[in-house]
Parts: C-alpha cells; structure tokens; sequence
C-alpha cells in the first residue's frame, strides 16, 4: 500500500503543473489590442489589418447599404452552399449527421444583462468625462486651452477640405497597424524628435502665458 504522505507531494506537484498549464493557456488566449497593433502574431494582425481596410475601402467606394449587403449575401451563399453539399454527401453515403450547423444553432448567442450594463456603463463614463471636457473648453475656463482647441478645429477645416470621413478613417486603420512597429524599431531617434518639438511647443505656449499675463496687468492699472 502506498504511503499517503509520499504521495502527497507527487499530487501537490502535478496540481500546480495543471496550474501552471492553465495560467499559460490563458495568456496565450489573451491577446490584446496592443499586441495587434504591434504585430506580435502577424497572422492576426495581417488578418485584421487586411479586413479593416478593405472594408473601409469598400465603404469608400460605395453605401453602407450597399457593402452590409453584400457581406451579408456573401456569408449566405457560403452557409447555405455547405448545407446543401453536406445534405447531398449524407444523401449518397446515407448517414445521419444531421444538420451541418447543429452545433452553433446550440450555441447561447444572446448577451448577458450583466454585460450589457457593464459596457453601457463604461461608455456613460466616457461620455460624461467627454461632455465635462467640452464644456470647459467652450465655456473658456482656460483661455489657453480654449485657445487650442480653436487651433485644432482651424486646422481640421483644412484637412476637411482635402479628405473625407472615410479617407481619413482608411489612413487612420493604415497608421494604426505601421506606426506602432515603426516606432519599436526608431524608439531613440523619434523620442529625440519629440523631445524638440515639445520644448518649442512648451516656449510657444510659455509666451502666450506672459503676453496674456501682461495684458491683464495693463488691464488693472
């Protein structure tokens, strides 16, 4: 008869084996938007990346009608394509599989309540977050800040009037998937670049602080 308390460790040790299995099953389930963009498994990345933009090409080119359709009637024809195939292959063989999809009609497809209110409750924060921003920005709590905005928002007039919606939203899945892995390999030689372009932003910006300053002293006296 075996000894319990010899066993004892060989039981602890192959628990924690299992364990430890499962911990590094999970991380490799997990993967991040971060990752993605980064490219560290290019087979999604590409896949995604190549989905996006010719989605987003498609959407250029014609409606959402017309593109949502499309996609639709595409992944009818292959559903009901397979259904047929697999009804005539268990015709002639004279098997009863059953139906093809059987499995995924089984599946529970509906989003949890709990889910739901979670997201709803994510983007709320969000929004409000948004909303209290904008309404400091338009209220002029900052001047400053005002003043930036009214920067931006100039200068989107001009980019506004070269590209559209979509144009912009292609180039921005196209920057998405090459700056990040552009930036790992040029990380040094950029962060210098940034480093410049902040000082004279910070200076610009420390100027328009004094002149305004000064400004409301002329002001007082």
């Amino acid at each position: 008869m075996a000894d319990p308390m010899a066993q004892s460790p060989q039981i602890s040790s192959s628990q924690d084996l299992v364990h430890d299995g499962h911990t590094a099953a999970s991380k490799d389930s997990k993967f991040s938007v971060h990752d993605l963009v980064h490219w560290r498994e290019p087979k999604k990345s590409g896949v995604v990346f190549t989905t996006s933009l010719l989605l987003l090409l498609s959407l250029a080119a014609f409606s959402v009608i017309s593109v949502v359709s499309y996609m639709l009637l595409a992944l009818l024809c292959v559903t009901i394509s397979f259904r047929i195939y697999k009804s005539v292959i268990q015709a002639v063989q004279k098997s009863s599989d059953g139906h093809p999809f059987k499995a995924l009609m089984e599946k529970d497809v509906s989003v949890p309540p709990e889910t739901f209110r979670k997201h709803v409750d994510q983007c709320l924060t969000y929004i409000n977050c948004a909303l209290r921003h904008m309404s400091r920005l338009f209220l002029v709590e900052d001047l400053v800040d005002s003043l930036k905005l009214a920067v931006v928002m100039w200068l989107l007039t001009y980019v506004g009037a070269v590209f559209n919606g979509i144009t912009i939203l292609i180039l921005a899945d196209i920057l998405i998937f090459t700056v990040p892995p552009l930036y790992e390999r040029n990380k040094t030689q950029i962060d210098h670049y940034i480093d410049m372009a902040r000082t004279r932003i910070n200076n610009v910006i420390s100027k328009i602080h004094e002149k305004l300053s000064g400004m409301k002293r002329c002001k007082k006296e």
